[in-house]
């Protein structure tokens, strides 16, 4: 028979990642796309090209933003950038950033609408003097804990965001899903929910990949704004977080020019419950959580596919051999916001009558790209909300107008995706 306090912890689980959900059924009809209005064109400039190394290897997931405003987006998994501004803005600069490199700093007036190629270094830096508490991790922790209240904006805020879903079978793209989103997000201490409508969405699926079987993802864009565990504390901090796990101070570190403790952390032996291992990046003149990155502990894996599995085929054992989890945010007038997260899920469906399993990925991202404290302009109206339990599948048209994004900022496709596009393209004009 299991604790009370077992119970909680498997409760808090299934609350917090209950969105993460793979949904597997058999395949049906499928559903017309659903037109959506064109954006009209503001007078923007727009630039592409890619972030590298030194050595000229890719630097995937950098953040570029324009400095003093909310303009921001990230880069591809192969490094490659589009960037839209608005043209009153181009006096300014664009700062990138990524970790463990130092900042770039690039005037929007010396860029060029296409072919930009810019290098990163590694830092080379040297520690100034540090009040670090004995490197005591939990005293650090209990600190950025503390300090949540100052660190993080204690009014409501409009945020918009780019969301993308990819679903691979194995290496092979079978399913992208792309949304501009709202996000209401309410006061980091405030415990009501956030909500969110879709402004524009699109898709392409290649169902013949799919086999016999429909996967779907449940939760769009929540999934992501879940994430944000400085908004939702109960994620990983909850009240008995010293009772879950273990604490380790690994080194000091350095993000967007400012040096921050890095703190490993991972479940106690003794908790069954499927909880959390990684590291935890917090500012050390703030203590605020600049950035997380950490996996699901698999150890219990029928328990942890029990959360993340809503239906699966009768004939088949499914197992999840992925849950990984990136969360990053971004200073700006003092305060830190969600910049941008990463969700990297991975099922395996043993099939009883099957010789080979079949392997599913699914990559889910947000990248905030503007914020707005004007509430007035920009309502929330009921029958605009999406829900929790949305499939964004289920909700976005196809990628016929190459136009789409109008001036909204957006992720570039990797080249894997363009090629899978373009080959859902093509069969779909057979």
């Amino acid at each position: 028979m299991k604790s009370i306090r077992s119970i909680q912890m498997t409760n808090l689980a299934k609350t917090y990642c209950v969105l993460f959900v793979f949904f597997i059924g058999y395949q049906a009809l499928k559903a017309e796309n659903k037109p959506f209005s064109q954006l009209q064109d503001t007078a923007i400039n727009v630039f592409s090209g890619v972030i590298t190394g030194e050595k000229g290897d890719k630097m995937p997931y950098a953040v570029l933003s324009v400095e003093k405003t909310n303009i921001s987006t990230v880069t591809n998994a192969d490094g490659e950038f589009l960037l839209k501004v608005p043209k009153s803005e181009m006096d300014k600069n664009v700062l990138v950033s990524f970790l463990g490199y130092e900042n770039l700093r690039i005037p929007l007036a010396a860029m060029m609408p296409r072919g930009n190629k810019y290098s990163m270094r590694p830092l080379q830096f040297t520690l100034p003097p540090l009040e670090v508490i004995s490197k005591d991790p939990e005293s650090i922790i209990r600190k950025m804990m503390e300090n949540k209240d100052k660190n993080y904006s204690n009014k409501d805020m409009m945020m918009t965001a780019f969301y993308r879903e990819i679903i691979k079978k194995r290496n092979t793209n079978v399913s992208l899903s792309e949304a501009i989103t709202e996000v209401y997000k309410r006061a980091y201490n405030s415990s009501l929910h956030d909500m969110a409508s879709l402004y524009k969405s699109r898709k392409s699926t290649d169902y013949n990949k799919l086999d016999t079987l429909v996967f779907k993802l449940m939760g769009g864009p929540f999934n992501n704004i879940y994430l944000d565990v400085m908004r939702y504390p109960d994620y990983i901090f909850s009240e008995n977080i010293f009772e879950n796990y273990e604490f380790k101070f690994l080194k000091t570190d350095q993000i967007n020019d400012r040096i921050v403790y890095v703190i490993d952390f991972k479940q106690l032996r003794h908790i069954v419950e499927p909880l959390f291992y990684g590291q935890l990046y917090i500012d050390a003149e703030t203590y605020a959580l600049a950035r997380a990155e950490f996996d699901m502990d698999l150890t219990n894996n029928d328990e942890a596919t029990r959360i993340f599995v809503r239906k699966k085929p009768i004939n088949a054992k499914v197992s999840t051999y992925k849950a990984h989890y990136l969360i990053d945010y971004r200073l700006n007038d003092d305060l830190w916001y969600y910049s941008y997260s990463r969700i990297d899920l991975g099922l395996k469906i043993d099939w009883k009558k099957r010789l080979l399993n079949t392997y599913y990925n699914s990559i889910i991202e947000m990248a905030a790209t503007d914020w707005s404290d004007d509430m007035d302009r920009r309502t929330f109206r009921s029958k605009d909300r999406i829900n929790p339990t949305v499939v964004i599948q289920n909700e976005a048209s196809g990628f016929s107008d190459p136009e789409f994004w109008g001036e909204y900022n957006i992720i570039e496709p990797d080249k894997s995706i363009e090629n899978a596009i373009n080959k859902i393209k093509k069969q779909l004009d057979k």
